[in-house]
């Protein structure tokens, strides 16, 4: 009588593959559905600049050319120290977040300038609101330069996470108008690779600051004496394309006092003329600070991104070969199952 071949069911072994080739598979497509996630979804959400943040920066013309207010003639001088100070308003920020319905950052600065013995030159607060997320101006109550209502266009201080390689509109505080900035190349920087950028504003009349430098004089005053004041410059900024932080600002500023009878026979005087540099050990710093905070931005938009791709890939290859090695053993088994099957037929004992 012909014997029925023993039932073969697949090894232990063989069923765990397939179900650890399962998992990998569907980790595979999770790391893979969130490396696009994290950068076109998660990052433009979780980047953005802290409402608190303060910050100051000292930069120096040496030497310069300053106007002595004393004998209004202009003279040189071995250095005039400019200092600025930023100090983000969290209360303002989310008094305005209410109206406006986004997060945004209100930066109070204050441009000091100091002569050579310390004296007040001038002093020009700011009131900037912006965008946290994509630094473009939010016109919201409050925001001034020098006490006079202004409404940005542009960037000014910061350009935008993911700087492009393209011209900008920067907005010029002393003229309280919005210029292109444009685009020059790529340099190295203290071992950054940056983007540098240009802006000549030509001479355009600007008020006077509202705090004058001799007591008891003011802008109205001067003004009424038909004296104006003018204003050129050309300004320079290292921009680290990631952070869209600078790193390094310069600026080739000249103002000058034009007529009236404040100026004897009517003519022109200097009133400020240097190269204004940033002070070497606040460049240090900042490369440092933006070298920090370009790690944090480069984790969302490239180091997880690829690395979620990349490991994604890696998972789907291993669940590939889990599941190829899963199939050879049955393939076995059913070869000697029909091996023996005609053995039985052919009447093997």
């Amino acid at each position: 009588m012909p014997r029925t071949p023993p039932t073969r069911h697949p090894a232990p072994a063989t069923g765990m593959r397939r179900t650890a080739s399962l998992v990998l598979l569907a980790l595979a497509v999770f790391f893979t559905a969130l490396s696009p996630l994290m950068r076109w979804y998660a990052f433009p959400r979780l980047a953005k600049i802290p409402p608190g943040q303060y910050q100051d920066m000292v930069l120096e013309a040496i030497p310069a050319t300053l106007l002595d207010y004393g004998t209004m003639k202009a003279r040189r001088v071995p250095k005039v120290t400019i200092v600025q100070t930023l100090k983000g308003n969290v209360a303002e920020a989310r008094r305005i977040k209410q109206t406006a319905g986004r997060d945004v950052v209100v930066w109070d600065t204050l441009s000091y300038v100091a002569g050579p013995d310390g004296t007040m030159v001038s002093e020009v607060p700011e009131r900037y609101i912006f965008d946290a997320h994509s630094q473009e101006p939010v016109h919201a109550t409050g925001e001034m330069v020098d006490g006079d209502p202004v409404r940005r266009a542009g960037v000014e201080y910061k350009w935008p996470f993911l700087t492009q390689k393209r011209d900008y509109t920067y907005f010029d505080a002393q003229t309280r108008t919005s210029a292109p900035i444009h685009y020059k190349g790529t340099r190295t920087f203290h071992g950054l690779e940056v983007y540098y950028f240009e802006q000549t504003i030509p001479w355009t009349k600007v008020p006077l600051p509202k705090k004058m430098p001799v007591k008891g004089v003011t802008p109205e005053a001067v003004e009424k004496m038909g004296t104006t004041r003018w204003y050129s410059t050309t300004r320079m900024f290292w921009v680290d394309p990631v952070t869209g932080a600078p790193v390094n600002g310069e600026e080739i500023h000249k103002e000058e006092l034009r007529g009236g009878q404040l100026l004897p026979g009517g003519g022109t005087v200097t009133a400020f003329a240097g190269h204004v540099r940033m002070r070497g050990d606040y460049v240090r710093s900042t490369v440092a600070q933006v070298t920090a905070q370009r790690t944090l931005v480069l984790l969302l938009t490239s180091y997880l991104p690829w690395g979620f791709l990349t490991l994604g890939a890696a998972l789907l290859a291993l669940s590939l070969v889990l599941e190829a090695r899963g199939r050879q053993p049955r393939k076995a088994t059913a070869e000697t199952g029909t091996a023996q099957a005609a053995g039985v037929v052919s009447g093997s004992p």
